[in-house]
């Protein structure tokens, strides 16, 4: 491949991988998809590409409708929840800029959570409209579908991902603030201070995906998951830190051994009375590569 060729593919290459990230849930799968991609467009008679934009979006788009199938078929026998892979945002992240609330929320851990109820052709049509802004006769001709089948598709994959939505994600300043309460209730086993921070329906899930040790199932209820979170700082060593960083578009908690090597995230939804809806917790080392990398 000449150089221009390179360079051509090379341009494209942040935004392939947002949006094969965005339809996989999984920042690896993601990029051995765009290295797919990559052959693909290496083998491809180019002088029957008018646009290339158009052609490796449609290539990436539609491997990883395929590449879901078998995705699907792993999730089903893996070992406790399975939750999406964190990927640091902000200043230079892999995801590119995310510059308004909309695209942040279009790689937020709830959402990505939220599209594994989407067959492949429905998270392929709301990722390519709703966080990439594609008219609808483009998608059609990307995905072989009729315009109009492409707006009803969306419009039941729209339902389906808002269905019963009634938390928020957290603004910066509160996240920090609500995280220092939460680390200070944990870390004390205060746990009718933290109970005072959750609504009385919250869930808290845990991917270990059975590396580490995790909850198999989601807790729920305020009682329930106070004493729960005070319960995980028995894991925690002197050499534990803490921080907020901005991971998948918000500010997540980020637990550090030896200051340096993250071993778990945390996110946290809240609902419309600001109290405490939903906790995600990442555990599983083989999801942090790209929280390593990017902190290395």
């Amino acid at each position: 491949m000449e150089s221009g060729e390179v360079g051509e593919f090379l341009r494209h290459r942040p935004r392939l991988f947002a949006l094969a990230y965005r339809m996989l849930g999984a920042a690896g799968e993601a990029e051995d998809a765009v290295q797919e991609v990559y052959l693909r467009w290496d083998a491809a008679d180019r002088a029957g590409i008018d646009n290339p934009e158009a052609w490796l979006t449609t290539v990436t788009v539609n491997l990883c409708r395929t590449w879901l199938v078998s995705a699907r078929a792993r999730r089903e026998s893996y070992v406790g929840p399975w939750l999406p892979e964190p990927v640091p945002t902000g200043d230079g992240g892999a995801l590119g800029p995310l510059e308004t609330v909309e695209a942040r929320e279009s790689v937020s851990l709830a959402l990505l959570t939220a599209l594994e109820r989407l067959n492949p052709v429905e998270r392929a049509v709301f990722v390519l409209r709703e966080a990439f802004g594609y008219p609808h006769g483009e998608i059609a001709a990307m995905l072989g579908l009729t315009e109009a089948n492409s707006q009803q598709i969306l419009h039941r994959a729209s339902q389906r991902v808002r269905a019963g939505e009634r938390r928020f994600a957290v603004p910066a300043e509160q996240a920090r603030a609500l995280i220092d309460r939460f680390l200070a209730a944990a870390a004390t086993g205060d746990v009718t201070g933290l109970r005072t921070l959750l609504a009385d329906d919250v869930v808290a899930m845990a991917d270990g995906g059975g590396k580490v040790n995790a909850a198999r199932r989601p807790v729920t209820g305020a009682e329930h998951v106070a004493r729960y979170l005070v319960g995980l700082t028995r894991f925690l060593t002197p050499a534990s830190t803490f921080g907020v960083d901005e991971i998948n578009g918000e500010p997540a908690l980020l637990v550090r051994e030896d200051g340096v090597v993250p071993s778990s995230v945390l996110f946290f939804e809240v609902d419309a009375e600001d109290k405490v809806a939903t906790v995600r917790i990442v555990v599983n080392p083989d999801k942090l590569g790209f929280v390593v990398a990017a902190r290395a």
